[in-house]
């Protein structure tokens, strides 16, 4: 199985890379058009700014590649968020994003003084029983580092309730995404990575 990782301007992809050859993966790090095009599945993570990163996969056209995939797609925190409508992180307050999920990214603004931003540790997720979750036992608990979260939708196949409730995982046709990072969230991501390399 030929597995890409998209290669562009954002931090934590190495880590991804590691997490897959722990479970016996090898995968490409590669920002080259023709091999994420060729990729029986495509992995889009990363942690970053939306706007500073749409512009990079813009200026390398790799905004309508990613879009025009038609085999299995996982988006991972940014990677997820810029695969959303929109996003408030932006020097104007909104950048046009990637457009395939219809959700919106927005600020986390706390409400008690115990609410911290940026949510970052371990939190639960409740899912639909989405295929990406097949083997997950209720109430799982995954690893977060985001000040930014998408709004609940049509696309929604899981939740995690911080402040208030916001996507943590989105499906629709052949993408999917998690807000949360599988590859350091133990066994419980694992799972997922492996859920999504077997569709």
């Amino acid at each position: 199985m030929n597995i890409v990782i998209i290669k562009y301007n954002a931090g934590n992809i190495f880590s991804v890379d590691y997490a897959l050859r722990r479970i016996g993966v090898e995968a490409e790090i590669t920002g080259d058009i023709n091999k994420i095009q060729a990729a029986d599945k495509v992995i889009f993570p990363g942690v970053g700014e939306a706007e500073t990163t749409m512009n990079y996969l813009k200026e390398h056209k790799l905004d309508l590649v990613i879009k025009d995939l038609k085999q299995p797609v996982f988006g991972i925190c940014i990677g997820m968020q810029l695969m959303c409508k929109s996003s408030e992180e932006a020097n104007n307050g909104k950048v046009d994003c990637l457009g395939i999920f219809d959700e919106e990214v927005k600020l986390f603004v706390p409400k008690l003084h115990t609410d911290k931003v940026p949510h970052m540790g371990w939190n639960t997720v409740e899912s639909n029983g989405n295929v990406l979750f097949k083997g997950v036992p209720q109430d799982p608990y995954f690893y977060y580092v985001h000040s930014y979260y998408a709004t609940v939708g049509k696309d929604t196949i899981a939740t995690t309730d911080y402040i208030h409730p916001f996507s943590a995982a989105l499906h629709k046709d052949n993408f999917y995404a998690a807000q949360f990072h599988p590859e350091k969230s133990g066994e419980m991501g694992e799972i997922i990575l492996k859920n999504f390399l077997s569709l």
